[in-house]
């Protein structure tokens, strides 16, 4: 079986070192050199299927190298890293074409989603590439689940666009990837953007792409994402934090199915399946004026709302025996289960960030389990259970809910010393969500 070759660029030694074992624990053939120039002279005399490199470097820096990969024409994702990451260098790697820009320290598990896609994109948009698109994978049982999957596999070969909303956590981009993977389109690239993480100014080149010295810094033609989604599908991920000016050239885009690149001359025709997902109340975002009326609309041809983890509580067996299997995989356990005191735990559990808080959970329990069942102790490592022993009913009263929720979260806080990026992994929702989460409960104490 094919290993991906990863060519990593990194001046420290001890860095270079750890973070060549971590990608060949995943599974990844590993060329690691110590700077730009010598990254340059391998990527001329063999083929690489990524880079990663770090943005500080002597001779030739991260940003210099992007920029000779772009001279000399070569067919390779490039993903910066850097532990003096600022927004102007982040949006002159993109602007540049890096895949993505990584701040340093970063979870070895966000490094490998980000080499998973970055890796997947390219194979995927290979010329002669036959293998088929990997099917996403659904584990439910649930009812409501199993009627929207239904849903999905009807609507699958529309062009309509689709609006999936639901908590963090909930599945929405694997949704997305079901109904791509279900239609006509499936043998076409699927394109992800995550309109939360890329700077405002950076989003619109992003999607729609720019022409040669459309701005300081645009050294070549870049196809934005909905050019590169031509015939297929794209999945515009957290849509409702994109601004509002540029709602109004989605909205266009959506309407004339064509993009005006950046500092282009016409717009080009596109042939493109928008979905969108939210982890807001789109509704509440229109009334404060956030979020175009007119766009919703016509995002919201067919919308699916996922339910939360908590309202499908019949699956938690089922997803934490898959979570067990798949990380027996990883870490060449074998945990056979878990003992009826932890299953109970589990299925009391409010779950606050969904399925992904559920997976960190299991990943963290196969890993500290000192025998074939998983007890109690092994899921929370001495942590106090979150939300533990909540009432079967879901109809709390949204106040309730809503101290409940800025409770987990300050506590969570607590427990990392204020760190807002492990703060976040560890309740299954974006930095950004964080950010905005503190800055109501700030607003409401400004209140008060």
């Amino acid at each position: 079986m094919h290993k991906s070759h990863i060519l990593l660029i990194e001046d420290m030694d001890q860095e270079r070192a750890a973070l060549s074992e971590t990608l060949k624990g995943y599974g990844y053939r590993v060329t690691a050199v110590s700077n730009g120039v010598n990254a340059l002279e391998k990527l001329k005399g063999q083929d690489y299927d990524l880079v990663i490199s770090d943005l500080k470097m002597p001779e030739l820096d991260g940003i210099e190298l992007l920029r000779r990969v772009n001279e000399e024409e070569i067919a390779v994702p490039v993903i910066i890293i850097s532990g003096y990451g600022t927004v102007e260098s982040a949006v002159e790697a993109m602007k540049l074409g890096a895949f993505d820009f990584i701040l340093k320290p970063f979870a070895p598990k966000v490094m490998n989603s980000v080499v998973e896609r970055a890796i997947r994109c390219r194979v995927s948009s290979s010329p002669g590439t036959d293998s088929g698109p990997m099917e996403p994978l659904i584990i439910t049982r649930n009812r409501q689940m199993l009627d929207l999957l239904d849903l999905a596999k009807t609507v699958a070969d529309s062009k309509a666009a689709v609006l999936i909303q639901g908590e963090s956590g909930t599945g929405k981009e694997l949704f997305a990837r079901f109904i791509h993977n279900q239609s006509s389109r499936r043998n076409k690239t699927f394109v992800a953007v995550n309109c939360a993480a890329l700077p405002e100014g950076l989003l619109e080149s992003e999607l729609f792409g720019h022409e040669k010295g459309a701005f300081t810094g645009a050294v070549s033609r870049k196809l934005g994402k909905f050019e590169l989604a031509r015939g297929s599908t794209i999945l515009l991920d957290e849509i409702s934090e994109m601004n509002i000016q540029l709602q109004a050239k989605l909205l266009r885009v959506l309407q004339e199915s064509e993009v005006d690149r950046v500092g282009g001359q016409h717009p080009i025709p596109i042939d493109v399946r928008v979905i969108g997902t939210t982890n807001q109340d789109i509704e509440s975002a229109i009334e404060a004026k956030k979020f175009r009326a007119d766009l919703y609309y016509r995002l919201n041809v067919i919308p699916i709302r996922l339910p939360p983890l908590r309202d499908r509580k019949d699956d938690i067996p089922l997803l934490a025996d898959y979570f067990i299997k798949k990380y027996n995989k990883i870490d060449g356990r074998d945990v056979k289960g878990l003992t009826k005191d932890a299953a109970q735990t589990l299925m009391r559990m409010h779950w606050p960030g969904n399925v992904r808080e559920l997976e960190n959970v299991m990943e963290r329990a196969v890993l500290l389990c000192g025998g074939d069942l998983i007890d109690k102790d092994a899921l929370f490592a001495g942590e106090r259970p979150k939300a533990v022993g909540m009432p079967e009913s879901s109809s709390i009263p949204a106040g309730s809910l809503k101290e409940m929720e800025k409770r987990v979260i300050l506590e969570t806080l607590d427990q990392t010393n204020g760190n807002r990026t492990h703060a976040a992994e560890i309740l299954g929702i974006s930095v950004r969500t964080l950010r905005n989460k503190l800055n109501e409960y700030r607003e409401k104490m400004e209140m008060l």
